[in-house]
């Protein structure tokens, strides 16, 4: 019987990535003479962070498309991690910033500074603008580089949001003190989905089963298969967050059928589980199976 297997298409990931370095990059570069213009360390600063983000983006752009490269002698998978490669470097650069802007951040509680709100209100309009768009491109990918990509982008937008919240209150009230507290809420929520993002990433790489997959589900709907009498050795990873890999034994009950119970077997998975690259070995009953995890 043919052992085949569909790939899915990624291109979606790399061409969002592209688009959102390209709007970072120019954004940042205009961001330099807003903060010039307004007087304002807060724009000025998140520049700084823009230029950065614009690296990271770059590089997150660069694995994507890495990622998609086909199987070789080499690499037999393909380079389908590299994606991860991005979202790690991605998540460090979050981390970093965070910290930074934390460090910054702490001392404007005790002595905040006054800028020009007006020219900060138009700025963060056209920041919520342009970011927003970005993270809403993103939102599509599924891969988890996408995903932290537009985590990145999403601290844009809501810095933003508190650079324009600020400039609405420090315009009617003299209360400077709101911008520094609102930008330790934002770099507190950002800290926390980096961690979770991380936790994502390393369970794939140590091979963990896919978050949303359920192994108990999956080995009963394979004891339901006409002919199979049990199952063991069965194994579910990802590759990258959306290439899920299964390989398990089936014990058959029949002597014959081997070809039909790997196509039903198949079959339910693609259906029920969007399982597509499945390794299924066919034992009969009572052969001793000298697998190393079964032993």
């Amino acid at each position: 019987m043919a052992h085949t297997h569909t790939h899915k298409p990624l291109d979606g990931n790399s061409k969002n990535i592209s688009l959102a370095f390209f709007l970072n990059l120019g954004f940042a570069i205009f961001e330099v003479f807003g903060g010039i213009y307004t007087h304002s360390l807060a724009i000025t600063s998140d520049a700084l962070h823009d230029f950065g983000d614009s690296i990271s983006l770059g590089v997150s752009w660069y694995f994507e498309k890495i990622s998609k490269r086909p199987p070789s002698q080499k690499f037999s998978y393909g380079l389908k991690r590299f994606s991860l490669v991005g979202a790690i470097i991605n998540s460090l650069v979050l981390l970093t910033g965070s910290i930074i802007i934390l460090i910054a951040t702490i001392p404007r509680l005790f002595n905040p500074q006054v800028s020009d709100a007006k020219g900060m209100f138009v700025f963060a309009i056209i920041g919520i603008v342009i970011n927003g768009y970005a993270v809403l491109r993103l939102q599509k990918g599924k891969s988890l580089n996408a995903k932290v990509v537009s985590l990145h982008l999403l601290e844009d937008v809501l810095g933003w949001i508190a650079v324009l919240l600020g400039s609405i209150l420090m315009y009617f009230f003299n209360i400077p003190i709101i911008d520094p507290i609102l930008s330790l809420a934002i770099s507190l929520f950002i800290l926390f989905n980096v961690f979770k993002n991380m936790k994502s990433v390393m369970t794939i790489i140590l091979q963990g089963v896919p978050e949303g997959v359920e192994l108990a589900m999956i080995e009963k709907a394979l004891k339901e298969i006409s002919g199979v009498h049990s199952i063991h050795d069965l194994h579910i990873w990802s590759m990258d967050n959306e290439y899920t890999i299964l390989s398990v034994h089936l014990v058959s009950s029949t002597a014959q059928g081997e070809n039909k119970v790997k196509q039903e077997a198949r079959e339910l998975l693609k259906n029920q589980f969007d399982i597509t690259h499945a390794t299924i070995e066919i034992e009969a009953l009572g052969e001793e199976c000298n697998c190393t995890w079964c032993n």
